[in-house]
């Protein structure tokens, strides 16, 4: 997993609610709040799906080559469950 990617995603992200949270404070109209909350939520979402694609490439395509089928699996759909509330 790109770890460098990440943290540059998440603080850019935090710069977002920061910026967000100033906007509050200044009396923006909501509609321009709001756009700014979606980018927040796409960027964050973007974080998950590089850490779900990580996982699927090392930890699950390992437990596949050592023959662990059905953990590998389980560990998909447990990631899946938990990609899906995002």
């Amino acid at each position: 997993m790109d770890s460098e990617n990440l943290h540059r995603r998440l603080k850019k992200i935090i710069g977002q609610l920061n910026a967000i949270d100033r906007m509050i404070d200044e009396d923006v109209p909501c509609e321009n709040i709001l756009m700014q909350i979606n980018a927040s939520k796409s960027a964050l979402h973007k974080v998950g799906h590089i850490i779900v694609e990580g996982h699927l490439e090392h930890c699950i395509k390992e437990s596949m080559e050592k023959g662990d089928t059905d953990e590998a699996l389980a560990d998909v759909s447990t990631i899946l469950e938990y990609y899906s509330r995002i």
